[in-house]
């Protein structure tokens, strides 16, 4: 065996090493906290470490840590080579990687320390807010000058994706956390749970989504072999997405008292959301028709797809739970923790794993260090995602139901006992496969095994 340092692909490597680590860190605190609500005298008094410190630590390194990272790791590598051009600039993607790690640390240690603005979703402290913001203008910066120095004309859809994802996310970034308000990060009232939830929505909607497209539509035809589909049906997903996406936030604000006018625009377009998802998912399986085989044969294309499938079901859930009655049932309850982890874990984390197994046989020029444990991972990740799904779902089911016909919390909660204890033991499964991911990926990255590629 022989280490070879990455020099060819600096930016991308860094933010694949960077998802890899973080995916482990992020899921040992998913785990903490499911085993907190199964034991909650587990960690009495260790401030640092009660769950409400553990949920929001949790919840932001999957999405910037783990998630975010893995999908622009991928979109480092490949929008050059769409492009037909070098990156702009590796050495200002290094630095943007150093300062997006840097970020994280500061994230853990502050939530750690009890240093939040309270709202979820943007409990980060101001200073860490502008980096993250800085960050994405960074990225995109250097995204924009290589489309500007590019030899190839034709601008792929994986690149509208990549470019409005980190711009929009951006844009609703600074407006979600209220970052003209150092002090508070916050609004009063009302108009303040609808800033929130405008960016809660779309930070999902807007970044991992478009990121999430953007490593489907380049991994499935390469993997494939296959022309893209239809370029006409990418581009109606494109916009329909952008436009009907961006306000359906206040789905989540439909028992409070907001604007009767603002409830009926983000019900409809709830519903509406079937358009881009169907126009991306029709694209990317058709593309893929008739070759499975190839598919399965490609560990990074396996995961792809995977996660493509998720996108189904979470987002036909999801037009479903904006439904007011639905959403009696469903809202406040172990439902909706079921329904983010089909989207970020199933949908966005799965395109994410498949976008660095993919990508860093590539940045090496060798093989992945082991086929079996990337295949393994992926077992693990389906089984405990599909787990959580089911278990959390029953929970919430129960819970939603109990209240109401009006029955105390208290006594829901040893209804539902069991349900936690399931969901721990997934979450060591699901931390279990981050181990041995990260363990691959730096074997891959710095030792290697096979021959070239």
């Amino acid at each position: 065996m022989e280490a070879k340092p990455i020099l060819k692909y600096p930016t991308a490597t860094a933010f694949c090493l960077t998802s890899g680590f973080w995916m482990m860190v992020a899921t040992f605190y998913g785990l903490l906290g499911a085993t907190e609500l199964m034991a909650p005298d587990l960690t009495a008094n260790m401030g640092g470490i009660v769950f409400g410190r553990v949920r929001p630590t949790h919840v932001n390194l999957v999405l910037f840590g783990f998630v975010t990272p893995g999908l622009l790791g991928a979109a480092f590598y490949y929008i050059p080579r769409l492009l037909g051009t070098g990156l702009y600039s590796e050495r200002l993607g290094v630095f943007t990687a150093v300062g997006w790690n840097a970020a994280l640390v500061a994230l853990v240690a502050t939530l750690a320390m009890g240093m939040t603005q309270g709202r979820e979703y943007a409990e980060l402290v101001w200073s860490i807010d502008v980096v993250v913001v800085v960050a994405f203008l960074l990225i995109f910066f250097n995204f924009i000058m290589t489309v500007k120095q590019r030899e190839e004309p034709i601008l792929y859809v994986s690149v509208w994706y990549v470019l409005a994802g980190c711009i929009l996310t951006a844009c609703t970034y600074i407006l979600g956390n209220v970052i003209w308000r150092p002090d508070s990060g916050a609004l009063v009232g009302i108009p303040d749970a609808i800033l929130l939830w405008f960016y809660g929505h779309n930070i999902f909607g807007l970044l991992l989504t478009p990121l999430s497209a953007g490593v489907a539509y380049y991994v499935i035809p390469r993997a494939t072999r296959n022309p893209l589909y239809s370029h006409t049906l990418s581009l109606l997903g494109f916009w329909s997405l952008i436009v009907v996406y961006t306000h359906i936030g206040t789905h989540h604000l439909l028992q409070v008292p907001v604007p009767t006018w603002l409830k009926v625009v983000a019900i409809v377009d709830s519903v509406a959301m079937v358009i881009p998802v169907m126009a991306f998912l029709i694209n990317i399986w058709y593309t893929a028709k008739g070759k499975l085989g190839e598919i399965h044969a490609d560990i990074g294309a396996k995961f792809v797809f995977t996660g493509t499938i998720m996108y189904f079901f979470v987002s036909i859930q999801g037009s479903f739970m904006a439904l007011p009655d639905v959403q009696r049932v469903t809202h406040f309850n172990n439902w909706v923790v079921a329904h983010a982890h089909i989207g970020v874990l199933g949908f966005a984390g799965m395109i994410a794993l498949g976008g660095l197994y993919y990508t860093i046989p590539k940045l090496t020029g060798r093989p992945l260090f082991s086929r079996f444990l990337a295949d393994f991972q992926y077992w693990m990740v389906l089984i405990g995602m599909v787990g959580f799904t089911i278990v959390l779902t029953i929970a919430g089911l129960i819970q939603g139901n109990a209240w109401l016909n009006g029955e105390t919390v208290y006594r829901v909660l040893p209804e539902i006992h069991v349900y936690y204890v399931v969901r721990a033991g997934l979450g060591l499964m699901i931390f279990g496969s981050a181990v041995l991911g990260f363990y691959n990926i730096v074997r891959s990255v710095w030792v290697g095994s096979g021959a070239p590629s």
